[in-house]
């Protein structure tokens, strides 16, 4: 097993920023990168962070991620938490922990995001912290 952690993002979270600042924040993806970075050093582990608008790719990642005996994976689907089965399948095909994690908190928004794919095989939920989410989902991985 190594010391990194994946930090996989899915569709849209390259807007981050841009994109309804008053439900995801005005941090970029790379200002959240930069804050994992510095908080994976602080922790004594290296994360990979890396963002797709296709579900394959984070299909593929997640496999990726066993293979090369990651300690762990950071995991916000975006829209994919609500609909890929195949994303629910790859994470309980792995032997890799997966944190899901949301800037918003899912359960206050409309119906149809209160249902989580990824949160049935995930080991924990991190939500509704803002960009704050992933720190916490890092920290908790760190530990693992």
């Amino acid at each position: 097993m190594t010391d990194t952690i994946y930090v996989l993002n899915g569709p849209n979270l390259n807007l981050l920023g841009m994109r309804e600042p008053e439900i995801y924040g005005s941090d970029t993806l790379d200002d959240i990168a930069g804050m994992l970075e510095d908080r994976a050093r602080e922790l004594g582990v290296e994360v990979d962070v890396r963002q797709t608008n296709h579900e394959g790719h984070l299909v593929d990642w997640l496999h990726e991620a066993q293979a090369e005996g990651a300690k762990a994976v950071l995991l916000n689907a975006g829209a994919y938490t609500h609909t890929s089965i195949a994303l629910l399948d790859a994470i309980r095909a792995v032997r890799t922990p997966v944190i899901e994690v949301h800037l918003s908190d899912p359960k206050t928004r409309e119906p149809f995001r209160h249902l989580s794919y990824v949160g049935m095989a995930a080991v924990q939920t991190v939500e509704g912290l803002g960009a704050r989410s992933y720190i916490v989902a890092l920290e908790a991985a760190a530990k693992l």
